[in-house]
């Protein structure tokens, strides 16, 4: 059963992932009519990728529901890896928008047209504050959390605000240089669309990272090796794997004592390792002890592989 704190945590990140799915309908639906009827590209684009957002918050939220769900006999280390995955899809997404927000962003280019009515300005304002307020708070939820899809939420929210504020920077362009400047408002969507593709490239490189067990954070690996090497009985610790499932972690460890000790007291020192390191660590979901015999060989006990 999850801890208070952590059960918090899994509630709030549910809520926020339902707040970002809400925001996104309402906004892509202002930012179409906005353009259509106002003339701008850049905010039809803008919508578009507010229509891939809503289907990244979507994915975030599917993704965290199932994250939270007990370990079972079929899936013994639990549901974390739904996570990544969600997070993997956001990124494909922004990956797909940014595609087509760039073809069509040269076409329209290619293709005159009129310059954008000057209130478009005043929904882009609007948007961005928006934006950017949610991109504030999912972050802070998602390291509050450790969730990596809400995470992948919150930079989806900071890439909408900056493709609504090179949509602004367009239009005005468009707006102040007059006849022949209609297609500052295009230049600006492929711009937009080149900050999609970049956002949506390091997200998937943080996905892609968590569903192949790349080592957990240096201070997150410190933090445990220092909680083992704190019981008193421990002498070493030989090897230490951390790896990142969702919202926590799974430790393998190995720990050097006196090889004179007896079976039931090596049962009770690596229940006391454990115990020390999801007090330090409370993210941490398992801990495997491997107890080993120690030669006097290993001073500081350090190595760590990866």
């Amino acid at each position: 059963m999850p801890a208070p704190g952590r059960a918090a945590g899994e509630g709030a990140a549910v809520r926020a992932a339902q707040l970002g799915m809400m925001v996104n309908i309402a906004l892509m639906a202002s930012k179409l009519v906005a353009g259509l009827v106002g003339n701008s590209y850049a905010l039809v684009a803008d919508a578009a990728e507010s229509a891939f957002d809503l289907f990244g918050s979507l994915a975030v939220w599917t993704g965290v529901r199932i994250a939270d769900r007990d370990a079972t006999d079929e899936y013994p280390f639990g549901f974390g890896k739904a996570e990544a995955l969600a997070g993997a899809s956001v990124a494909m997404l922004l990956l797909i928008a940014s595609i087509g927000i760039a073809v069509a962003s040269i076409y329209e280019i290619r293709t005159p047209h009129h310059a954008p009515a000057p209130w478009t300005l005043g929904v882009l304002a609007v948007v961005i504050v928006i934006k950017e307020l949610m991109a504030k708070r999912v972050r802070r939820i998602a390291r509050a959390a450790g969730s990596t899809a809400l995470a992948a939420d919150a930079q989806h929210h900071r890439s909408d605000a900056l493709t609504s504020l090179a949509a602004f920077i367009g239009i005005t362009v468009a707006l102040a240089g007059g006849p022949g400047w209609e297609s500052a408002d295009d230049w600006a969507a492929l711009i937009a669309a080149g900050i999609i593709a970049w956002n949506g490239v390091a997200l998937m490189r943080t996905a892609v990272a968590d569903l192949m067990d790349r080592v957990a954070a240096p201070e997150v690996v410190a933090s445990i090796r220092a909680a083992a090497r704190g019981v008193d009985a421990v002498r070493a610790v030989e090897k230490l794997a951390v790896r990142r499932s969702g919202r926590g972690y799974w430790v393998d460890i190995h720990i050097e004592a006196d090889p004179m000790m007896s079976l039931e007291a090596a049962h009770i020192v690596s229940g006391r390792v454990k115990g020390a390191i999801r007090a330090t660590t409370p993210q941490v979901l398992g801990v495997l002890v491997h107890m080993e015999p120690h030669d006097g060989c290993s001073p500081t006990g350090t190595q760590e592989h990866v």
